[in-house]
């Protein structure tokens, strides 16, 4: 079977792929793809529906990652010779464990979104293997049975935050959108030897990676007994089990990725994906504050250019002159007023003192 779920992002519902290649709606069989629906009694019920009868998904509905938030999204490190040797790592002796945040995971065909500021962002092309059975220190002759199936995912790494800085590489690891998953999770009754199975890369039409699963230094039994050695995984678990050549970071020189990239990636038997790669928001909008600031000193340059013309330059100190003279013409009116004001002051004294002089010759008469 291809489980797949559909619909708009945190909306999704569950699906499975019929005969004609058509998405059918299983929500009436069972809630979402999570744990319990990818269980042996869960499989086992999904698989006695005919998805024919059931109906149809939008066309243009989007393609959601093909499991529900896992408890567990676990990756491997260098479990293909020829990748190790290409980013100068010795063959471990045992695997790689680290862990990817389930909030990385998104769906096939979302974009992918570069952490602000991230120069150093690389894909990885991977075969997923879904747990299906609660699993705890199994041995590698029974691990095929706690096995529900497989799905592709792009382990998008940020090179620099992972191996440049201090602590694991959990931190180049994790960014939302680091982990599209899908297209669909095939049961492991479809898939006929997974260690025989075709990977590939394109990243803007240029085949990147090319790999085969029969390069695993650790095939799948193995590492899913090794895991469950040092965590107890669930049903609906993600172990990633690393990537072939061909990574940016082992070209010569250094690819990585940038916005406007486009990603296309596959697995035989398990379908492909496709990203476009986009800026993080705050990059955006640092790029638009950053070129209106450019436009703005381009327009006061242009202003000054404009102002060292001769003719425009003489054009102002004129109206400079003018402004002075004109000052000036003020302040002679000024004076002229203030002067004005000190005569009237003058004379109203003088008409002060002659009323005063008449006042005490009255005063005299009288008195006579």
């Amino acid at each position: 079977m291809k489980l797949v779920r559909f619909g708009p992002k945190g909306f999704e519902r569950p699906g499975i792929v019929a005969s004609d290649n058509t998405i059918r709606d299983l929500s009436h069989v069972v809630p979402d793809i999570t744990g319990s629906a990818l269980r042996k009694e869960g499989l086992e019920r999904i698989a006695r529906i005919k998805p024919e009868d059931l109906p149809r998904a939008q066309e243009d509905a989007r393609i959601g990652p093909c499991i529900a938030m896992p408890y567990n999204f676990v990756a491997i490190g260098l479990n293909y010779s020829d990748h190790a040797a290409e980013t100068n790592q010795t063959i471990p002796d045992e695997p790689i464990i680290f862990n990817k945040a389930p909030t990385s995971i998104s769906g096939p065909y979302d974009d992918v979104v570069l952490p602000p500021g991230s120069e150093k962002t690389d894909w990885e092309v991977e075969l997923g293997i879904v747990i299906g059975t609660p699993c705890d220190n199994v041995p590698e002759g029974t691990a095929m049975d706690y096995v529900a199936g497989y799905c592709i995912c792009n382990d998008v790494s940020e090179r620099a935050y992972q191996v440049e800085s201090t602590g694991q590489w959990v931190k180049g690891k994790s960014a939302p959108s680091f982990g599209p998953v899908g297209p669909w999770l095939v049961t492991k009754d479809e898939i006929g030897d997974v260690q025989n199975l075709d990977l590939y890369l394109d990243v803007n039409g240029e085949r990147m990676q090319t790999g085969n699963t029969s390069k695993m230094i650790f095939p799948v039994v193995h590492l899913v007994s090794y895991v469950s050695r040092f965590m107890a995984l669930m049903p609906g678990d993600i172990i990633i089990t690393g990537t072939p050549p061909g990574v940016g970071i082992g070209h010569k020189p250094q690819i990585f990725l940038k916005p406007d990239d486009e990603m296309m990636l596959g697995i035989e038997g398990l379908g492909e994906q496709r990203q476009h790669v986009v800026a993080h928001r705050h990059d955006t909008k640092l790029a638009a504050a950053t070129a209106a600031a450019m436009a703005e000193m381009e327009e006061a340059a242009a202003e000054w250019a404009g102002a060292g013309d001769t003719d425009d330059t003489s054009a102002d100190d004129d109206d400079w002159l003018d402004t002075e003279e004109d000052e000036t013409t003020e302040e002679a009116d000024l004076d002229e007023a203030g002067d004005d004001a000190d005569d009237e002051s003058a004379d109203d004294s003088d008409d002060e003192v002659d009323d005063d002089e008449d006042t005490d010759a009255e005063v005299g008469t009288a008195k006579s």
